[in-house]
């Protein structure tokens, strides 16, 4: 047998592995594995559990199995019905009982294979659909030794599941994972060993080995909770680095004033409810000390986070200072400079609301660049203009995100950085964040939560619709639209796709006005259009009766008169975004309602949708979005990269990162400087400049 020779360095390349190779290791590259430090600390996401070799007549249908025997039959074909390539056998285990298997599309099975092999299969025990007694479809086979003792090393007992792509399997990682399990002793363990006593946590060398080759499923489980934890302390100490900096920069204290607030709150013209009061004192709290505010305010669709920002923005008006407002589009930063003016101007007459968007004119964009840099206007309301090289402040003491999770961090530093001193932040997202995920994410801000609608708003009617329910969907907005309201008509794509056999913005926008409501005006929107504000104007306006739309109008349009939401191919989309698009109708006094069409008739999209039916609270709909989905449908695939997984057993254990957090507290209150553990500065400073860039 050849001498196989590992490299001695976690740090070398995957492909230095024994049969791994350039091709494996750039389908390795997709999963985030570069280096055997990175295949050594990526654990299986769990166990198939065959359990030891098991006589084939005592089998049940339906179990997990491993079955040894001679192979008595062999052959591949084709099959007539679906055109589909088998490979077929048939074994004998030592009792005699036989068990059928079948391959599909796997004819390679039948040169590996032959008539009197010894060989060892692991997987489902089924019974078959056009044969009597019990078949395995697909299971996991190993060649034995011709010796009736010889026992399966490579399947049955505890087999690993792991992330794949294409060309990959869990049996070629299990292993590559064994060639290079030797090396985990070189491993450093970033999580300090008085913090791993106090926690009861694994070492990393006995973690990896346990996790990649478990002998209990209390072993694979003491080995995930270790890796989970390391992996939230190293987030968490990195996120109290970035707040303990923070707090040393110096910032503007910002004074509250009674009379402002007073003032503020009767200019609205309504009430605000508890939780934006809580919201404003945590604010201005927070504003007033020598120290930036950092605060994620965290709301449901319509509960108000305009107003306590432009309370805020009132107070710091007050203070002499400036506020900044970015948005992620055209559309969201005029629906939000509507509103602070709204909100500010006539109860405050030297606050001046200034708007900057990409598709103003150069000399509009002039004039709110002056006023900025004059003092002149108090509140620049943007998109990304807002942190172009030529905008500046002449004293910005306030900076306000809007749907936060849209931009990098580095996006919204250089929008902080146009202050003199370090301005004041406040991020918002109308995207509901179980708190768990958002001390997962978000660590670096403390958070506010409005989970309170204003009083009077009714919850609105939600109906899931079938492919052979249309005509009602299309007679309640005929109802609505002639009772004077109008309706929005949202689809997944704009062009038609081959690909995807979903509706189109622009062929369901000629076809509804031609087929359906040739009787009332509609229009058209989409990201790709360029007089996307006009559009908005002329809905907003009335000019516009049913407005046929893509994904642009998830947030921030505020039409109160639209009373019907009509969502085509709502299985497309995550329960989370379901709900703001549903935030687009019920925000006046009619009642409103938000139709979920579907043409796939599958029980488990029906069980998704029914569930916004029983549903108002969207951080309830987002601890299930989560739970079904996954992070990327709260927060969007750009920033939740390899995290996925984490957050999701992070909602089931909270606990967990309630331990990580208070340990990173406390060890950094001891090390400050990380100068102790350089395994762990080193982490940490990578995760801060990975942040930073994002």
């Amino acid at each position: 047998m050849p001498l196989v020779f590992l490299p001695h360095n976690l740090d070398a390349s995957v492909d230095k592995l024994p049969d791994v190779g350039p091709t494996n290791a750039k389908r390795l590259s997709k999963l985030g594995i570069e280096s055997i430090r990175d295949l050594l600390l990526t654990l299986p996401f769990g166990w198939q559990t065959y359990g030891d070799p098991a006589d084939v007549a005592g089998l049940r249908d339906g179990q997990q199995a491993t079955v040894v025997g001679v192979i008595a039959h062999i052959s591949a074909r084709q099959s007539l019905r679906q055109r589909m390539r088998l490979t077929e056998a048939t074994i004998r285990d030592d009792r005699g009982a036989s068990l059928r298997l079948v391959w599909f599309n796997q004819q390679f099975v039948a040169r590996q294979l032959s008539k009197g092999d010894r060989i060892a299969v692991a997987g489902v025990a089924k019974t078959g659909r056009y044969a009597d007694g019990l078949q395995m479809q697909n299971p996991y086979y190993e060649k034995l030794n011709a010796e009736e003792d010889a026992q399966p090393t490579k399947v049955g007992g505890m087999m690993p599941k792991y992330h794949l792509v294409d060309g990959l399997t869990s049996r070629k990682v299990a292993r590559w994972v064994a060639s290079a399990l030797p090396l985990a002793d070189q491993l450093e363990d970033l999580v300090p060993e008085d913090i791993r006593e106090r926690h009861r946590l694994l070492g990393i060398a006995e973690a990896v080995r346990r996790g990649h080759k478990p002998e209990t499923d209390a072993d694979f489980r003491e080995a995930t909770r270790r890796m989970d934890f390391a992996e939230l302390f190293e987030l968490q100490t990195a996120f109290a680095l970035m707040r303990s900096r923070m707090a040393a920069e110096p910032a503007p204290p910002i004074p509250f004033r009674q009379a402002i607030g007073d003032a503020f709150k009767v200019g609205l013209g309504f009430e605000l409810t508890n939780a934006q009061r809580r919201a404003c004192r945590q604010a201005f709290n927070d504003m007033q000390g020598p120290s930036p505010m950092n605060r994620l305010l965290n709301g449901d669709v319509g509960s108000g986070k305009t107003a306590v920002a432009a309370a805020c923005a009132a107070m710091v008006h007050a203070a002499g200072m400036q506020t900044a407002v970015m948005a992620p589009t055209d559309i969201l930063a005029r629906q939000h400079y509507g509103k602070f003016r709204a909100y500010l101007e006539s109860t405050f007459p030297d606050l001046r609301v200034e708007l900057m968007v990409g598709s103003q004119s150069a000399a509009e964009r002039h004039h709110s660049q002056l006023g900025a840099a004059s003092g002149h206007c108090a509140l620049l309301v943007g998109t990304h203009a807002l942190i172009e090289d030529g905008v500046q402040f002449a004293n910005l003491g306030l900076v306000v995100v809007d749907e936060q999770h849209r931009f990098g961090i580095h996006q919204r530093e250089l929008l902080r950085g146009k202050g003199h001193v370090s301005p004041h932040f406040l991020a918002m997202t109308a995207t509901p964040i179980p708190r768990t995920l958002a001390l997962a994410l978000y660590g670096e801000m403390v958070m506010s939560v409005i989970d309170e609608l204003p009083p009077g708003r009714m919850p609105v009617a939600t109906e899931v619709i079938d492919r052979d329910a249309r005509k009602h969907a299309y007679d309640l907005v005929r109802r609505e639209v002639l009772a004077g309201h109008q309706a929005f008509v949202i689809c997944p794509l704009i062009d038609q796709s081959e690909a995807i056999a979903v509706r189109s913005a622009t062929a369901e926008a000629e076809r509804l006005q031609r087929e359906i409501f040739p009787e009332f005006r509609l229009d058209l929107i989409h990201g790709r259009l360029k007089d996307k504000e006009q559009v908005m104007q002329r809905f907003a306006a009335g000019e516009t009766q049913v407005l046929v739309a893509t994904a642009v109008v998830e947030v921030g349009v505020d039409v109160p008169n639209a009373t019907v939401m009509m969502i085509e191919g709502a299985d497309r989309f995550g329960l989370a975004q379901l709900h703001q698009f549903r935030g687009r109708v019920g925000r006046g006094q009619s009642k409103s309602y938000c139709l979920l069409l579907t043409d796939d008739d599958s029980k488990s999209v029906f069980d998704r949708l029914n569930l916004l039916t029983q549903i108002n609270n969207g951080f309830k709909l987002a601890e299930e979005d989560l739970r079904l989905r996954g992070i990327g449908e709260l927060i969007g695939q750009r920033q939740h990269g390899r995290r996925t997984d984490l957050a999701m057993r992070v909602l089931l254990k909270p606990e967990l990162l309630d331990e990580a957090h208070a340990a990173a507290q406390r060890f950094l209150e001891s090390d400050p400087g990380l100068t102790g553990n350089p395994p762990l500065k080193s982490r940490v400073d990578a995760l801060l400049e990975q942040v930073a860039i994002s």
